[in-house]
């Protein structure tokens, strides 16, 4: 019998498999790396956290939170009217402008005003929660920045009731739904697992995360 009829033979067929080893491991290498574009704002969302956060800020967290939201693109504007890096709207801009004095130019297509005001707006959050550990605030804070401060806390009551364990966001609070319409629930939950929980990991070279 030819042996071309049996593909586990043929030295073709193991050539075409060690290429498919090869190219998955390319693939797996890239998806554990900062994307390129990210690069050019490495230093300088380095320093902007840590001159909000101090030495032991969620670097990794901040940068996965800002792929998420704009894929690094500072001159993005979405359907919504959400703008820049940090993908902020026209009234949340005009209110970090207002409160935090460093941001009082409100400009979220400027890369380095949209840097500052991420860590800024997130250490806002953050200071207003609280929870068992860092990582279980930090999803807490991400909820917040996605969907409001006022539904967290609502979220955290309803969990209580239910007997969940109200400092704790993963499996717990994230479980429950205060009254937002549906869709924007499951984008809500999807936004703090995907952030800590898959793209932070890449980014732990820049600096600390709060969940890995």
């Amino acid at each position: 019998m030819n042996r071309y009829q049996h593909p586990q033979g043929d030295p073709r067929w193991l050539l075409f498999l060690l290429l498919i080893v090869l190219l998955g491991g390319a693939l797996d290498a890239d998806a554990a790396r900062p994307p390129q574009a990210a690069l050019a704002y490495r230093a300088d969302l380095i320093r902007n956290a840590g001159l909000v956060w101090g030495l032991n800020a969620p670097v990794a967290d901040f940068a996965a939170q800002i792929e998420h939201e704009s894929g690094w693109q500072p001159d993005i504007t979405n359907r919504i009217g959400a703008q820049g890096l940090g993908q902020f709207m026209p009234a949340t801009t005009a209110w970090i402008g207002e409160v935090m004095p460093a941001l009082a130019a409100k400009a979220p297509l400027n890369p380095g005003w949209s840097l500052r005001a991420v860590v800024s707006f997130d250490n806002w959050l953050w200071q207003r929660l609280s929870a068992v550990n860092h990582c279980e605030r930090m999803a807490m804070t991400l909820s917040a920045y996605n969907g409001g401060l006022g539904w967290v806390q609502r979220d955290r009551r309803l969990a209580k009731q239910q007997g969940f364990d109200g400092g704790r966001w993963f499996d717990s609070i994230e479980r429950v739904n205060a009254g937002r319409g549906a869709s924007a629930w499951r984008e809500n939950r999807h936004y703090p697992r995907r952030i800590l929980k898959s793209l932070a990991p890449r980014y732990l070279t820049w600096g600390g995360a709060s969940c890995v």
